[in-house]
């Protein structure tokens, strides 16, 4: 493998961690391996410090790639808890309002769901990276400035639910969507759309284009599947270019 020329890497991103963080370690570790300061690295299709799933790097050239890679369609596991909602629409923050639920039923649930699918209208999470004047909605909120953010034109192509339990009012989703959708303003939606509330608790990116969870190597695992590649070696040859050997 060249990381300096360019490969594309397939991350498992660990719960509580963000993507550049997930990418920051696994930088670290090739540029040490490959005996360069910094191999230039992104990633494509950023995920949320709670999420988990296929997180996608490009290295050296490669990431040229990833504009076109974040237009891949995207598949998602998620766990919402009804009847409640926080500021982020998941466990980042604390609940600030519970609604009723006792008319939420299975029934209803899925009477409710395709509202949800084709093209649709959906307003980004003020806790998130979207830029109000230059800069980004999450830190404004942070500062407790107001942040209207306006809707954006998604694409849903599949949207189920895979379990209820009507004593915990959870129920798990499976999502198909395009680029840009956020599965934590759609949580904050279903739950308005049941007459309550909803937040996330639990959000696993499953699918990226045809790369599955299956494919992803975990961070934990990074190292030792880093050890057991054949890699190109750098040598230097002035203050800012390398060789690869």
């Amino acid at each position: 493998m060249n990381f300096v020329e360019g490969e594309i890497l397939y991350l498992n991103k660990p719960y509580r961690m963000s993507s550049f963080g997930a990418l920051a370690r696994v930088r670290y570790l090739i540029s040490q391996k490959v005996g360069v300061k910094r191999v230039k690295t992104g990633h494509a299709g950023t995920l949320d410090p709670l999420a988990t799933g296929v997180l996608i790097l490009c290295t050296g050239r490669k990431t040229k790639e990833i504009e076109r890679l974040q237009y891949h369609t995207k598949e998602y596991t998620a766990t919402l808890q009804l009847g409640a909602t926080t500021a982020s629409y998941d466990m980042e923050h604390e609940v600030n309002a519970t609604f009723p639920t006792e008319h939420i039923t299975r029934e209803l649930i899925e009477q409710t769901l395709p509202r949800f699918i084709g093209e649709i209208q959906q307003v980004p999470p003020a806790y998130s990276a979207c830029k109000v004047d230059g800069h980004r909605a999450y830190k404004l909120m942070r500062k407790g400035a107001e942040v209207e953010l306006k809707p954006k034109t998604l694409q849903i192509d599949h949207l189920e639910m895979t379990s209820f339990d009507p004593e915990t009012m959870q129920m798990s989703i499976r999502v198909v969507c395009g680029k840009g959708t956020y599965i934590r303003a759609l949580a904050r939606d279903i739950g308005e759309a049941l007459g309550s509330g909803a937040y996330l608790t639990a959000l696993c990116r499953t699918r990226l284009g045809d790369v599955r969870i299956e494919d992803c190597i975990t961070l934990d695992d990074f190292p030792q599947w880093l050890e057991q590649q054949d890699i190109e070696t750098a040598v230097k040859l002035d203050n800012k270019n390398y060789k690869s050997i």
